[in-house]
């Protein structure tokens, strides 16, 4: 009989078990709800993971090379609904077509089955800004949603103002302006050693474009902005396109480059008034947030490694370190702006546990901020890793509690979700003008279920659940979210 033979997603760890893809689409109203949810949240929590609807064809294949899935959950009046739909991105809707997998490797366009305009997946973080879901990839233009029905609206240039071929995955908003700061990296094309800064106003305009060359063509995947100036971390994961030429990686790990921290005035700014700092090799993760003091000093906070958190990108020996061994703790720099001296004071470490996916109470961005929540492993918690570990799949980090540092009062705690449950990034829903009273919502995974789950916790009593929400399915560990208030947008299930 004749008939056609579908490829299989490869027997690799980032393809199996709770990594296995979900390629769902689709809406469940009035989720199973175990505690109550208070009505005073009342709005959608977006997220996005990293979801291939076709198996590599180049395989071994980056776990964040999938499409863009974007999840949408509404909670009013104690009830939550859900709704997950891919981006239509160039890449989806061709290989849609095809009923195959046509792009290669992770950020290299030489080893795709056909050409593309645009190679992006839209699969990185979903932001909301002047009325549109923006899915953000940092090797491309934002594709454009509708926030009400998920629907991809296009790729979006700012009805022509984007100057730059890149932007970030990990735009700043003001919380005072509404500005939304943001940047480009190989902004020229890829292995070019361009950034493009811009900041856009609240009705969408550019107000701001400065254009810098780096130091290295090296990953910039977050920065930080305070009130006058802009801060850009280089992780010493470096391009070469002769390298991608030849079908090899995007990156590779240089052991011997410094950490370079970029320094630009927010505002006026020319091309020539960044300076460039620099510390011992190291791995930067997410920015937690970056203010300024009194004495015009600059405050940034950041989980920080001593190691190649990318381990799956070696350096040109092939050497990356045991994944068991890494560890990011949460520290801090301070940073003079008009020093003369390039080399970066040793930085403090606020937290000697392995943190990542910072996030803060979002009104205090580029302002001095005194709570941080973040993901947190800690063996010390009672996790069942003889019953976890067979279940996890293999590339997305692993956490199984969400941490919360009170640098005010000197308070550090953790909630813990359960044995059998690893955390995805917290994301904070205010509730008061109090600096971090609100609540916390995630995913989280179910070892134990194979299934996925939302949690909500309430600041005020961060070692227990508010309420966990049930979902009937498995969703695969993201990468970045984010809420919107109720009365900017009221998600659309007629």
């Amino acid at each position: 009989m004749a008939g056609h033979y579908r490829q299989p997603f490869p027997n690799q760890p980032q393809f199996s078990a709770f990594m296995k893809p979900c390629r769902f689409e689709g809406e469940v109203r009035d989720l199973e709800i175990e505690g109550t949810i208070p009505d005073d949240i009342d709005g959608t929590f977006y997220r996005v993971m990293p979801d291939p609807q076709f198996a590599p064809f180049v395989p071994p294949d980056q776990w964040f090379n999938g499409d863009g899935n974007i999840s949408a959950f509404r909670i009013k009046s104690g009830n939550v609904d859900f709704k997950q739909r891919y981006v239509r991105t160039e890449k989806f809707t061709r290989e849609r077509q095809a009923r195959r997998a046509l792009i290669g490797k992770y950020r290299n366009r030489y080893t795709d089955a056909v050409a593309f305009k645009i190679r992006s997946t839209a699969n990185t973080n979903i932001v909301y800004f002047n009325g549109k879901l923006l899915a953000l990839k940092e090797d491309s233009p934002p594709y454009a949603l509708d926030p009400e029905t998920l629907e991809t609206i296009g790729l979006w240039d700012f009805d022509g103002q984007l100057p730059s071929l890149t932007f970030t995955a990990h735009p700043k908003f003001d919380p005072i302006t509404n500005e939304m700061v943001c940047f480009g990296y190989e902004a020229k094309g890829d292995g070019t050693p361009d950034i493009c800064y811009y900041s856009i106003n609240a009705d969408g305009k550019f107000t701001e474009t400065v254009w810098l060359v780096a130091p290295a063509v090296a990953m910039i995947h977050d920065f930080a902005v305070t009130e006058n100036w802009v801060l850009f971390p280089l992780i010493p994961q470096v391009c070469d396109i002769e390298r991608l030429k030849q079908g090899g990686e995007h990156w590779q790990w240089d052991p011997n480059l410094p950490f370079y921290l970029g320094l630009l005035p927010r505002r006026g700014a020319k091309s020539s008034d960044v300076k460039w700092f620099r510390a011992p090799n190291a791995f930067p993760g997410h920015t937690a947030n970056a203010y300024e003091k009194e004495d015009g000093s600059i405050v940034f906070d950041i989980p920080l490694s001593d190691k190649n958190v990318f381990f799956w990108w070696p350096d040109a020996e092939g050497n990356a370190p045991n994944p068991q061994e890494i560890r990011s703790n949460l520290t801090r720099f301070i940073i003079h702006p008009h020093s003369s001296q390039l080399e970066l004071p040793p930085p403090t470490v606020l937290l000697a546990e392995d943190v990542e996916f910072p996030r803060i109470d979002d009104r205090y961005a580029s302002k001095k901020h005194s709570k941080c929540f973040f993901n947190v492993m800690d063996r010390r918690l009672g996790t069942d890793f003889a019953a976890v570990l067979p279940k996890m799949g293999g590339g997305f980090p692993p956490y199984n509690a969400v941490g919360h540092l009170d640098f005010k009062h000197d308070i550090y705690e953790t909630y813990f979700p359960g044995p059998t449950h690893f955390v995805q990034e917290p994301v904070f829903i205010p509730r008061s003008q109090e600096e971090g009273d609100g609540y916390l919502i995630m995913l989280v995974n179910n070892y134990s279920t194979m299934s996925s789950e939302l949690h909500i916790i309430d600041t005020k009593r961060f070692t227990e659940p508010q309420a966990i929400v049930k979902l009937p399915l498995r969703l695969r560990p993201g990468l970045h979210g984010n809420w919107v208030d109720g009365q900017d947008v009221k998600l659309d299930f007629a």
